[in-house]
């Protein structure tokens, strides 16, 4: 950086240099006496603010999936749901920011996380969302049922539609030679009554949208081989706003031809992943998610060091750690059960959440019900890093631990699908505890002095 002198100094040296060059012709040295040192002010160099696009790809590429999904339900995001960042998914997260009232950062925390999740999940039960496949071809496309309960299916394809007709939606099949998607796209804009004003044609799909009478229509088709396959969504315009966020998932979640491998195996696991733990004895347990702490080079608990997993409990995906020799932790008494369905979830957020920082946060979430030993669903479900995370009523009382799950994409997905977060309850926890000799009674009821940050490495 080149500074600038500012005037004063400029006198002060144009002074000093006449000074010495009189000195000089006077071969006598100039005083130094009494001079005060020059003091140097420094300017310090602000760290240039991360963008909110930087933020976003930050994140892994599930969670991007799901977050424009979860847009795109809230009628926010248009886009194809890719996972890639854009200027139209930032603008998106800001636009339901200042639909909540907040401030448009264009960076969800995790409180705006949870309830953008939880909004976009009741948009999805209010239309009845699935992914199903078609019997016919073997297609695999998300339905929203409650709209259109009426089924029909022959050699031609399958029809879905509403009891007044207002909602169809149609996959259609046929063989055709040398079909290419310019010319699929061509034949489907020239059908009767059709005015198209948007259109995408690329090697393997084309995309078509306009009006068709007094009626909406969405085009997405493509083919393998021979066999062209076509969706076509028509709907009343009165049903827009119900519809069109629909149509947005059902064009990611639609595979005309789905391969075998997308349903082999599990996802591949992350090199890095984050989670929480809460310490249930003050001589270094801690209980966390199983799935976290899977396939593990190293367990590790900022500030106390590596730590070994000495037990599991598969069906309810729970893990016990240990860290030996550690000092200053705080054990969460687990003795004190929970009596009401709203909850405070203690955990701490993926640094990615968090721009880096490894705070330790609160966030609202309820159940439908208390105890037991099944796992039951928690909504909103809390953002990543949050797995293994303390849940407690308003009391301060245990009702269990805060377990992330994979999320219904509107891509492609399982028939049935799976809840976002759930709650392994304070019954099967306990139980868990005590089966492997620690009892979780007598401690704090501090969540946020208990709970650490569970970093596992992996090849």
């Amino acid at each position: 950086m080149r500074l600038v002198p500012s005037a004063t100094s400029m006198i002060a040296v144009s002074a000093f240099v006449i000074a010495g060059t009189a000195a000089q012709a006077q071969m006598t040295p100039p005083s130094t006496a009494g001079a005060t040192p020059k003091q140097v002010t420094t300017v310090p160099i602000r760290p240039a603010v991360q963008k909110p696009e930087d933020t976003a790809k930050a994140l892994g590429q599930a969670e991007r999936l799901a977050l424009q999904s979860d847009l795109a339900w809230v009628g926010q995001y248009n886009g194809a749901i890719t996972g890639d960042v854009s200027e139209r998914m930032v603008n998106a997260i800001k636009e339901f920011q200042k639909s909540r009232g907040a401030k448009p950062t264009g960076v969800l925390n995790p409180q705006e996380r949870g309830a953008l999740a939880e909004t976009a999940r009741k948009k999805q039960e209010s239309v009845g969302w699935k992914i199903v496949t078609d019997p016919g071809t073997g297609a695999r496309l998300g339905i929203p049922a409650k709209l259109v309960p009426q089924q029909a299916s022959d050699a031609n394809g399958t029809k879905w539609s509403s009891s007044t007709g207002t909602i169809q939606i149609q996959l259609a099949r046929r063989k055709e030679a040398g079909p290419t998607t310019s010319k699929l796209a061509e034949r489907e804009k020239k059908e009767p009554g059709r005015n198209v004003d948007y259109t995408v044609v690329k090697p393997d799909f084309f995309v078509l949208s306009g009006l068709q009478g007094l009626k909406k229509f969405y085009i997405r088709g493509t083919f393998r081989g021979d066999e062209v396959r076509i969706l076509t969504i028509m709907y009343d315009q009165a049903t827009e706003n119900t519809v069109e966020p629909v149509v947005i998932a059902m064009s990611s979640a639609f595979t005309a031809f789905p391969a075998a491998a997308q349903t082999a195996g599990p996802p591949p696991r992350k090199t890095v992943e984050y989670g929480t733990g809460v310490v249930v004895s003050d001589d270094g347990a801690i209980l966390t998610d199983r799935q976290i702490t899977d396939g593990c080079l190293t367990v590790a608990i900022p500030g106390f060091g590596n730590a070994d997993r000495v037990a599991e409990d598969k069906p309810h995906d729970l893990a016990l750690l240990r860290i030996y020799g550690a000092r200053g932790l705080k054990a969460l008494d687990l003795a004190k059960a929970a009596t009401k369905t709203a909850l405070d979830v203690t955990g701490i957020a993926d640094p990615q959440v968090q721009g880096g920082g490894g705070a330790v946060t609160s966030v609202k979430a309820s159940v439908t019900q208390l105890g037991g030993s099944s796992d039951i669903a928690l909504t909103p479900a809390p953002t990543l890093g949050f797995s293994g995370a303390v849940a407690q009523d308003g009391d301060g009382r245990f009702a269990g631990i805060a377990l992330l799950k994979p999320v219904q994409l509107a891509g492609p997905a399982n028939d049935a699908p799976a809840a976002q977060a759930v709650l392994v309850s304070a019954d099967t926890s306990r139980g868990f505890l005590k089966a492997n000799g620690v009892n979780a009674a007598g401690g704090s009821t501090d969540a946020k002095a208990s709970v650490v940050r569970v970093i596992c490495v992996r090849k």
